[in-house]
């Protein structure tokens, strides 16, 4: 599903050069649940955004499900972030005077889905995450743990194929991360594709293959996160 091969991303600022990204290959197979660590400026978060189509690299090449990204056009890259990426943020990226209900009805919009049907995929979409009894509710009435699951329902309404999750239980306590690792298990064993940034081994644990960067490069790709977990030193 996904191919990266030779991948580097250079960032310039007046006559200082920073690689973000430093000769990154790997593979991703749908139906993968994987978890990409590292410390902070490690580059994982740019790598988030590249392979989300929301940045180009410098050099090297990205393949989805065969096609260059690269050579994609400008609507052809937002009818992937729209229709086959599901993407979920650290900071929940709600619309703060917006019912939960709402928010969930947002991609479908611009995806050109009628009114009526808009509102009931969100409302099963919410009852879906363990929230049908918070559809009118607002972020500033939900905690933490609930605003991620409005954030996921909504990540899901256009049943995406792969679902990106960039440090996604970063602003919520223990307990409630718990139930997001759940339901992000829960969907992977749906058949969807499920790649996570986290700096946090515990929950790269729950993934099935973690990879591990380190000033841009990949330094370790290993099948069991929970070995990862137990084995690694931690990336504070």
């Amino acid at each position: 599903m996904i191919s990266v091969s030779h991948l580097s991303k250079i960032y310039k600022n007046d006559s200082v050069e920073t690689a973000a990204l430093d000769d990154v290959s790997f593979e991703i197979k749908k139906g993968e649940f994987v978890a990409i660590v590292g410390p902070s400026g490690s580059g994982k978060s740019t790598l988030m955004h590249i392979l989300g189509a929301l940045d180009s690299p410098t050099s090297g090449d990205y393949f989805l499900d065969n096609q260059s990204v690269a050579k994609l056009s400008d609507d052809a890259l937002a009818q992937i972030r729209n229709k086959k990426i599901g993407f979920i943020f650290q900071a929940f990226n709600l619309l703060p005077r917006t019912t939960a209900l709402k928010n969930v009805m947002l991609p479908m919009i611009y995806a050109g889905i009628n009114k009526q049907s808009r509102e009931e995929k969100a409302r099963q979409a919410l009852i879906d995450v363990g929230l049908g009894d918070r559809l009118d509710h607002t972020p500033a009435q939900l905690s933490g743990g609930q605003q991620q699951r409005v954030a996921i329902a909504r990540s899901m309404i256009n049943d995406p194929a792969i679902i990106l999750a960039d440090e996604p239980t970063g602003n919520i306590a223990s307990a409630q991360a718990d139930e997001i690792m759940k339901i992000f298990e829960k969907l992977n064993a749906a058949g969807h594709t499920i790649i996570m940034i986290t700096h946090e081994l515990d929950i790269a644990a729950h993934a099935k293959r973690v990879i591990t960067i380190r000033d841009g490069k990949i330094v370790r790709d290993k099948k069991n996160g929970r070995l990862v977990a137990k084995t690694s030193p931690s990336l504070e």
